[in-house]
């Protein structure tokens, strides 16, 4: 991933393809954790509307060229699952954790992954790392409770693990054979989906050119008005012009149609990526923030734009300097 923009999109992937190892960018399930230590603990995870645990949404591997020490480089979001939190000018539904290796490291190989299925088959997701730490059998996060009876069910919080008991554990408890192979549905993850990542294809010179000749009718018609001969203009107007005139009539709608169209060339995306290139792509001229308004990174720098959903509802920025203790 570079300054170009890059669009994500969710395709169904085999379940081999969205584990660690594959340094997968995915949406939904578990998270696929890149390194063992940092990992966010519950408090981090909890809403800061509601606290109710966040849910894993989506990860992106994006690593930084040219960073030896960002070779591997992850950035995980979570959101709350309550859609209340969601209101206006409430903060704190999403979390944004980022997580990141050198190539030579003690986790993974120095050599690319390969592309062909583990000879071993598919088996089921380990609950526990490398390090000895648990995760979560509801959500997948850091999980430093476990249950009383068998010591080996481990939960983020005393929620997920009242949600885990009710949909399993109460009757496998006493199996613990079972305990990492059979888990059940919680219905708290998102369906889990593969985001495969494309450069997104810019118009063509031409059309561009296109776009121009419009604006300056639209002037040429704003002139010819303020001068009293509007109808004269109008006339020598083409249908492409009036679409556009009818689209172009406020700085709101422009903001609008920019949106619309950029989108409207690939509406399967479902995430616009650009680090250190082209900003966002707004769908209001409402509210949009300035530097002046974005904190700063814990370290003391600013942070950038590197990422959007689809509809312009979530923005991730990070630290400029990107450094490993940098938030």
């Amino acid at each position: 991933m570079g300054s170009r923009v890059e669009l994500g999109f969710a395709e169904e992937a085999a379940p081999w393809r969205l584990r660690s190892a594959q340094f997968p960018s995915k949406v939904g399930g578990r998270p696929a954790w890149l390194g063992e230590s940092g990992l966010p603990g519950p408090a981090e995870l909890r809403c800061g509307r509601c606290g109710w645990p966040c849910a894993f949404l989506l990860q992106l591997y994006a690593p930084l060229p040219g960073r030896s020490d960002a070779f591997h480089r992850g950035l995980f979001v979570f959101c709350c699952r309550g859609p209340a939190c969601y209101r206006p000018g409430v903060q704190g539904p999403l979390r944004v954790f980022r997580n990141q290796l050198p190539r030579r490291n003690d986790t993974y190989s120095y050599d690319p992954p390969p592309e062909t299925p583990p000879p071993e088959g598919h088996p089921p997701v380990s609950l526990q790392l490398q390090c000895g730490a648990h995760l979560c059998r509801v959500c997948g996060c850091l999980g430093p409770k476990a249950c009383s009876r068998c010591h080996r069910a481990h939960y983020c919080s005393k929620d997920h693990q009242t949600v885990d008991w009710k949909l399993g554990h109460k009757l496998s408890c006493a199996q613990s054979a079972q305990l990492d192979t059979a888990i059940p549905d919680h219905k708290f993850l998102f369906p889990e989906y593969e985001i495969v990542i494309e450069p997104e294809e810019m118009e063509t010179p031409g059309d561009s050119q296109t776009d121009a000749d419009t604006q300056k009718n639209l002037e040429k018609h704003d002139k010819l008005a303020a001068a009293g001969g509007a109808s004269d203009g109008f006339e020598s107007l083409d249908e492409e012009v009036l679409e556009a005139m009818a689209k172009h009539e406020t700085r709101e709608d422009k903001i609008f149609q920019k949106f619309k169209n950029r989108i409207a060339a690939e509406p399967e995306q479902i995430l616009r990526y650009c680090r250190g290139g082209e900003g966002p792509i707004w769908i209001s001229g409402e509210n949009i923030p300035q530097m002046k308004d974005i904190p700063n990174c814990s370290c003391g720098a600013q942070r950038m734009f590197e990422f959007q959903n689809k509809t312009a509802r979530a923005m991730v920025l990070t630290c400029l300097t990107n450094h490993v203790l940098c938030s």
